[in-house]
């Protein structure tokens, strides 16, 4: 792994995403090591050669001016990075980021794959509407071992038990589906108990890491292979359109509300989690 440290001016980025006024990624590059990482698109930005996996940019940025002015606005806190990779727990700079913005009135919401997350969870709670999401897509711990160099699942679910019994929003975040190889129902019910939300994200095959899956899938899971080359190759989307169908059906059977790209949606912390449905959300402008 190689490892730098870096100034930078700035951490709180404006973000285009739907569910953020501002992006914060404490760190360059990630150690998880997805195969399927979206965020290897940065190499590009940050004259990095190496492997995606391989490299991680230690940030230090200049002390936040007037934290007080980002009340109300919510802060997305590991867009392209995991701000809880092993790495935190030496260089501390996400636990750095929530003190200084600690008592500023500004929301939270933090993505991670790892339980280093309960660290923090003293200042976490403090925030208003404070909101911590694990990404799971796999229950089959062998292929959550050749996707990424996470924690393991059982890790992440009781992780997030932790937060929810302490009265802090948790999401899981079902991503990215691989057809054919996610059990979304299984995951559901596995975790429905201990979060308020469930994402739902489709795999987006782009860059270099396309070929790299598909390679896999034909190696792997040749009987799928077929409906990978339907979707990614050919552009079709029927799979998609299927697969929503049955978890509107199944979240109707469960009792869970099922929605379209609405992350807007309040409840009380011990109700049932909202089943959000983010198919090509990528396409949604804010």
């Amino acid at each position: 792994m190689m490892i730098k440290e870096i100034k930078v001016k700035n951490i709180l980025t404006k973000s285009s995403l739907p569910v953020s006024d501002y992006s914060v990624n404490p760190y360059v590059g990630c150690s998880h090591a997805c195969k399927y990482c979206y965020a290897s698109f940065m190499k590009r930005f940050t004259n990095h050669p190496e492997q995606w996996g391989t490299f991680v940019d230690v940030k230090y940025w200049e002390k936040i001016k007037n934290p007080k002015k980002y009340a109300g606005k919510e802060l997305f806190i590991g867009s392209v990075t995991d701000p809880y990779m092993p790495l935190e727990e030496k260089y501390k700079r996400t636990r750095a980021l929530l003190e200084e913005m600690q008592g500023s009135g500004c929301k939270i919401s933090i993505a991670t794959k790892s339980d280093l997350v309960l660290r923090d969870i003293d200042v976490i709670k403090t925030f208003p509407e404070a909101r911590v999401s694990w990404s799971i897509n796999t229950l089959d711990e062998d292929f959550r071992k050749e996707m990424d160099y996470s924690v393991s699942i059982e890790r992440k679910i009781e992780a997030m038990k932790k937060f929810h019994e302490a009265g802090v929003r948790t999401a899981c975040f079902i991503s990215p589906i691989f057809p054919g190889i996610t059990d979304i129902k299984s995951i559901i019910l596995k975790t429905k108990d201990y979060c308020n939300f469930v994402w739902l994200e489709n795999l987006n095959l782009r860059g270099d890491y396309k070929a790299i899956i598909l390679k896999y899938i034909k190696e792997k899971y040749s009987k799928l292979y077929p409906i990978y080359d339907e979707i990614y190759n050919k552009g079709k989307r029927e799979y998609w359109e299927n697969l929503n169908q049955e978890i509107q059906e199944f979240c109707k059977e469960q009792n869970l509300e099922y929605v379209r790209n609405d992350d807007s949606i309040k409840r009380e912390i011990n109700e049932p989690p909202i089943v959000v449905n983010y198919f090509y959300h990528e396409e949604i402008k804010k």
